[in-house]
């Protein structure tokens, strides 16, 4: 009862936040263009040289790059590239720092130290340079970078399950739960981690838009997704050279990038409010 009572809260909050909503909204813009691009029957590295440098308008919607393809099929596209990357990005990067966090919080001693002195070692390293020098010995592809941006980013996920868990550890239910023999794990994962995990979900949620940012920073230098597989950062580096007969080439690109961050930051502002108990109705 009082767990639903709580979730109704929530989404009474979130729903009220104009500005999550709007997060909210350009998400779900984002994610159709995505669901878009498997039912379009044009091809996006469909190559058309009379059709080539088309403004945008009636025929093409977003015009057309210099081999004469439609910008707006291959941003559609482009969005599937950005979204599988951000979701499974994260998800790498969440699974591990949860696993680390509980451990971390929960048994503390030898492996919280362990642990935490780890982490404080990985954050020694800027995130971006250390995913270029792995980049730089691995083939560019976009399970690499996947696995790269989830490999690099489980740091803070784990700082924050770790405070979690040292603030929940000793509660009279988790005490409740070894007095009648629960195992470790069954306390782990059953009592402590779902009451745990409101500043994960927050923390995800603006995961995504720095490991979506993270990928189009990697397709621009052109060790990213590779060409002719359309990403939104190799089209604004292909649109570059030609900002002042071709605008559109870059400037949708762009914009998608910018809308897609505004909206998941927005979004993760949102939910971390409607989570926060210390604001009243």
């Amino acid at each position: 009862m009082a767990r639903g009572f709580f979730k109704e809260i929530v989404w009474r909050r979130l729903r009220h936040n104009r500005m999550a909503m709007v997060g909210a909204g350009l998400v779900l813009v984002m994610c159709l263009l995505a669901l878009v691009a498997p039912l379009s029957s044009v091809d996006p590295g469909a190559i058309d040289i009379g059709a080539r440098l088309q403004p945008p308008g009636p025929g093409h919607w977003l015009g057309t790059d210099d081999l004469g393809r439609d910008v707006f099929i291959r941003l559609c596209h482009g969005a599937r590239i950005s979204l599988l990357v951000g979701f499974v990005a994260v998800g790498i990067a969440t699974f591990i720092g949860v696993i680390l966090g509980a451990v971390a919080g929960y048994y503390g001693g030898v492996w919280d130290a362990v642990i935490m002195r780890f982490v404080d070692i990985m954050l020694c390293f800027p995130s971006f340079f250390l995913i270029l020098a792995v980049i730089a010995f691995l083939e560019p592809s976009i399970w690499n970078i996947m696995i790269i941006i989830g490999l690099t980013g489980w740091m803070g996920v784990t700082r924050l399950v770790r405070a979690e868990f040292l603030s929940l550890r000793e509660r009279e239910f988790v005490l409740a739960a070894r007095i009648i023999g629960a195992s470790d794990f069954r306390i782990i994962f059953r009592h402590i981690l779902p009451n745990a995990l409101s500043p994960v979900l927050v923390h995800a949620t603006l995961g995504v838009a720095g490991a979506i940012l993270t990928e189009s920073a990697l397709s621009f230098l052109g060790i990213g997704v590779q060409p002719p597989t359309p990403s939104w950062g190799n089209m604004l580096i292909a649109g570059k050279q030609m900002l002042g007969t071709a605008w559109w080439l870059s400037a949708f690109p762009g914009l998608a990038i910018l809308l897609t961050v505004l909206g998941y930051n927005l979004l993760g502002e949102g939910i971390r409010d409607a989570l926060d108990p210390r604001i009243r109705d």
